[in-house]
């Protein structure tokens, strides 16, 4: 039987929207159709328009006239985080089928506005959690599934932040102010707290937490430095200069034409005078001291599940190596997992260790998660299968989230999750 081919919008064409998964879906023109989308940069609107084989017709700079009819069976939402609330309800209210980019949004509330839109107008969403659909982390699942460690206990977490992914996210970017995005717990770490809730198996009952800004401030400017890195002195010797991390990366890389991180800063193909040219005018040359940004750089969280496992978390900004790395405490054994392995150790035997080599057969980001997710989502609208990360499974760790950031507001309390009697 031939299978349906779904036509699909994209409601921003950036890295994720266009460069992952309607790239993904492009490739998979067995199943997936791209008809329309939306950005306000056009520049990005060009280029996908024609990678994407989109009539200039059905490509919008404007999001109310992008709205004002349905364009597609399904609408993929990749814009700026405090934007997917409002964006989702509509796609709902139009019949849209969603694939949203995470996170689900930046405030409790408005998580909670979501999944009522989706009862109210019957329609289905998967959220991009891309690491759960990981070989990786579906392992970490089967092992404590199996009750290879007997019963979970503990989770230890941590997500050490590269430092300079951290000073392009989180400080010079789009997710360096909470005016533009979800605090850096939310935006950053959601695929963690995700993680965490999903193999706790119950609902988080209390929280606490503690983070700050503590370096990306005027205060811990170097003498000396300036606004921009192209008119800084230190621009050769500072490890945040915008001339190393995007321009001497770059071509220690091969000077790749469209990769992340320096395919935010210019379309394809990228070359070295567009990539000056963003450093020189752009938000991504500024002076990591000077960007007017307020995301925590560090912060740490414990937290109390309803089931009796308890779990810490922890995540910093200043490192070189960017590889989570989780501990799973168990009553007769634990789990480890790091970059490179998934290392079983019940007690009494020899560790089992699973290679990542062994376990990921499909290339691409996050283990190849985003293909998985691509794969799933289909499934998922054809109703063959329900998704891992269906937006009623995955709204836990938001809830946890707003609670740790609560927290943290008022010193590290003890916060309950949810406001019962």
């Amino acid at each position: 039987m031939k299978k349906k081919i779904l036509s699909v919008a994209i409601l921003g064409v950036g890295s994720r929207g266009g460069n992952a998964y309607g790239s993904e879906m492009h490739k998979q023109s067995d199943k997936f159709k791209i008809t329309a989308i939306c950005d306000v940069n056009k520049e990005k609107l060009k280029h996908y328009g024609e990678l994407l084989q989109v009539d200039e017709a059905n490509r919008f700079d404007s999001e109310d006239t992008f709205f004002a009819e349905r364009r597609a069976d399904a609408l993929i939402i990749c814009t700026f985080d405090n934007m997917h609330a409002d964006e989702c309800v509509r796609a709902f209210e139009l019949g849209y089928d969603v694939l949203l980019e995470k996170p689900v949004a930046s405030k409790r509330e408005d998580c909670l506005r979501i999944i009522e839109a989706q009862e109210k107008y019957g329609r289905r969403a998967t959220v991009c959690h891309v690491l759960r659909y990981s070989p990786i982390y579906e392992k970490v699942d089967e092992l404590i599934q199996d009750g290879k460690i007997g019963r979970l206990v503990h989770i230890e977490a941590s997500e050490p932040v590269n430092y300079w992914h951290f000073s392009h996210s989180f400080v010079r970017g789009n997710s360096g102010s909470t005016e533009r995005a979800a605090p850096m717990l939310i935006s950053k770490c959601c695929h963690d707290l995700d993680l965490i809730a999903h193999y706790a198996g119950a609902e988080c009952d209390s929280v606490s937490s503690i983070g700050a800004l503590s370096f990306f401030t005027p205060l811990n400017a170097p003498d000396g430095s300036a606004d921009r890195c192209v008119d800084c002195k230190l621009i050769d010797d500072c490890p945040y200069s915008a001339k190393k991390l995007y321009i001497e990366r770059w071509h220690r890389l091969g000077a790749p034409i469209n990769s992340w991180p320096t395919a935010m800063l210019a379309t394809a193909p990228i070359t070295e005078e567009k990539l000056l040219s963003a450093i020189e005018k752009g938000p991504y040359g500024r002076c990591v001291f000077r960007c007017g940004n307020n995301a925590c750089d560090n912060q740490t969280m414990h937290m109390s599940f309803k089931n009796g496992v308890k779990a810490s978390f922890c995540v910093t900004a200043f490192n070189e190596d960017a590889s989570r790395r989780y501990i799973f405490h168990g009553t007769y054994g634990a789990i480890e997992l790091t970059a490179d392995a998934v290392t079983l150790r019940e007690y009494g035997k020899e560790p089992v260790i699973y290679p990542v080599s062994d376990m990921v057969k499909v290339g691409g980001e996050h283990g190849g998660g985003d293909v998985r997710l691509i794969y799933s989502f289909y499934r998922e609208l054809m109703g063959e299968e329900k998704s891992p990360t269906a937006l009623e499974n995955s709204m836990e760790g938001y809830l946890i989230a707003a609670a740790a950031e609560e927290s943290r507001m008022c010193g590290g309390i003890s916060v309950r999750v949810r406001n019962e009697e």
